[in-house]
Order: C-alpha cells, then sequence, then structure tokens
C-alpha cells in the first residue's frame, strides 16, 4: 500500500435479483467455485473476470444462500484520479486522450482504475480497511430508473427495470 487514495461515488447500477433472474450468475440456483461469494452474507464484494480480459464488482445484498447481487457500473472520480489515469492508461496508443468523464464509466473500466481484481473478491465491504462504501453525504440526485445493459436473451428479464443512474451526469456509462 503506497498510501494514494482512489476514491469516487457510484453514479450507476443494476440490480441481479437472485435464482430467478436469468441474467443473474445465480440464475436458477447456478452456484459455482466463480459465484460462491454471491451465497454469501451481504455487504461481500463479489468481483469476477470476463471476457477473458475484464473484471466487474458487484455488492452482495441478499442474506446468506440468497444470492443477490448490485453490480456498480459506474463511479465519478473523486481521489486519486492521476493514479486511475496512470491505471487506465495500459501499453497501447490510444486514438484520442482518455478523458476524466471516461475513468470509471463501466464496470470493467472502473474496476482497472480502481485496481479492483479477484483479489479483493469476498472482501467484506463493510468493515475491511482496502476497499469500502460510506455513506452517501448529500442527498440523492435525479435518479432514472431504466434497463439492465447488455442483457440479450433472457426473456422478460431483457426489459426488467433493474438499472438506475443519476440523470445528467456525465461519468455514467450509458444513458
Amino acid at each position: 500500500d503506497d498510501g494514494v487514495r482512489l476514491a469516487g461515488r457510484i453514479v450507476e447500477t443494476e440490480a441481479y435479483c437472485g435464482p430467478e433472474d436469468q441474467a443473474a450468475h445465480s440464475r436458477n440456483g447456478h452456484r459455482s467455485p466463480r459465484n460462491e461469494v454471491m451465497y454469501g452474507k451481504p455487504g461481500l464484494a463479489y468481483v469476477y473476470f470476463t471476457y477473458g480480459m475484464h473484471h466487474c464488482m458487484n455488492v452482495v445484498c441478499g442474506a446468506v444462500d440468497e444470492p443477490v447481487a448490485v453490480l456498480i457500473r459506474a463511479l465519478e472520480p473523486i481521489d486519486g484520479v492521476e493514479r486511475m489515469f496512470a491505471n487506465r492508461a495500459g501499453d497501447k496508443p490510444r486514438k484520442h486522450p482518455l478523458r476524466e468523464r471516461d475513468l470509471c464509466s463501466g464496470p470493467a473500466r472502473l474496476c482497472q482504475a480502481m485496481e479492483i481484481d479477484l483479489g479483493l473478491n469476498g472482501l467484506d465491504l463493510t468493515s475491511d480497511k482496502r476497499m469500502w462504501i460510506e455513506p452517501r453525504t448529500r442527498a440523492p440526485a435525479d435518479v432514472v430508473h431504466t434497463t439492465r445493459v447488455g442483457i440479450g436473451e433472457e426473456g422478460e428479464w431483457v426489459e426488467a427495470p433493474l438499472r438506475w443512474y443519476i440523470r445528467d451526469c456525465a461519468h455514467v456509462s450509458r444513458r
């Protein structure tokens, strides 16, 4: 730990509602080493690796053995912004310079910027000192309630309004 604090305000989330939710990793009661954390106590970080290249982070919300989680889709960077730029820089040259609004605008981008990987899977976000979620410090802004992103052929779950984002926030991944 080099003492650099990385922090952001959560501005976009998606809910995954357990075994009945056909877009959830726990659909139909599926339980595996990959999603076992979802079956744990509320407040745990469920971090997974997807497409062989990206990490995504959820917060477990259901009771023990009720695999419900919320995907953190986007953050508004607050502290450690220079470090976040360095974390997102990568090895390949970019066509366009990286903008602050794009640092954490998407679940994989925010994990890369915030140094979230499988080593944090199962972390207790209510008590651990490496990563945690703080209560909000101001009243919520105008929040949009809509469908989730990238839900393809999961029947009624495609249109389920299980995504929330702050209206007019430049840091959300999709409007």
